[in-house]
């Protein structure tokens, strides 16, 4: 079986000089182009959503997000982008002020559509009336990095992520602070554990494995939360080749909605259990 993608000499770097690697506010647009359209680490896989306006609307949001790349390679062009070059992204794209744009209601769609065969008719309605309610922004977090990146590279992602967010409310600037932020997490559960009559949206937390790891502490604060499977739809790299220790893992996507005031206490868990 192919191992899953992963960038060549990534966990080493970062290990030895985790303090070298700096974040880029989005300087160049072919650099967020790179990781959301071509990074191996799809989240959508072959839902349908619009991924080319998705990369446009982040890209014009130029105060909010992050790339991850090296700090001494060689910057004589700011055209040519080098993949080995950048470990990963974070940005926000706000539902609410977004609603009308097409990749905004597909995602949207995606949620309910999932949560409606997850969940019970109560969550579909109270994610619906959330979407439709204009005086609690809803924020989809996104964040990637390739597979063999540590974790400890969340911890500063996610705190200049949280710096943008509040200076662009102080000053009135679109995609400020939210209500709620919305996440979909890439998750596993054993192949060969799982009880076929038992829901995917019933699997808890001590039976998922996250992709990224840092995610758990988002799902310990969610107030609503689901899976749905995805090994329909995954690739090669994604599906269900994916093994940990020789075991065999079913490909979920793990729904999250965190409460705007409970991102101070993930932030916390994030720094307790990242900083190196």
């Amino acid at each position: 079986p192919a191992d899953p993608p992963r960038l060549p000499g990534a966990e080493e770097f970062l290990r030895k000089n985790l303090s070298r690697v700096h974040q880029l506010v989005l300087p160049n647009p072919c650099l967020l182009l790179l990781l959301v359209s071509l990074t191996p680490l799809k989240l959508f896989l072959k839902a349908p959503v619009n991924i080319a306006e998705l990369t446009d609307l982040l890209i014009q949001q130029n105060h909010i997000g992050s790339v991850i790349k090296q700090t001494d390679v060689s910057e004589d062009s700011d055209d040519d982008v080098d993949e080995d070059e950048i470990f990963g992204f974070i940005s926000l794209l706000n539902l609410t002020e977004r609603k009308g744009t097409r990749c905004a209601e597909q995602i949207k769609e995606l949620i309910l559509s999932s949560c409606e065969k997850s969940c019970g008719k109560s969550s579909v309605e109270q994610l619906d009336a959330l979407f439709n309610d204009a005086s609690k922004p809803v924020g989809f977090l996104l964040s990637e990095r390739f597979i063999n990146v540590p974790p400890q590279i969340a911890l500063p992602m996610h705190q200049q992520l949280r710096k943008e967010l509040a200076e662009a409310h102080r000053t009135n600037k679109p995609c400020g602070e939210c209500s709620f932020y919305l996440l979909i997490s890439k998750t596993f559960v054993e192949a060969g554990k799982n009880n076929p009559k038992k829901k995917w949206s019933s699997q808890g937390k001590d039976e998922l494995m996250f992709a990224n790891a840092e995610e758990e502490f988002f799902y310990e604060k969610a107030t609503l939360k689901f899976n749905y499977s995805v090994q329909e739809e995954s690739d090669t790299c994604l599906g269900g080749r994916w093994s940990f220790d020789d075991v065999p893992m079913k490909p979920l996507r793990t729904v999250m909605l965190i409460p705007g005031d409970k991102m101070d206490e993930i932030m916390g868990k994030l720094k307790e259990h990242l900083s190196l």
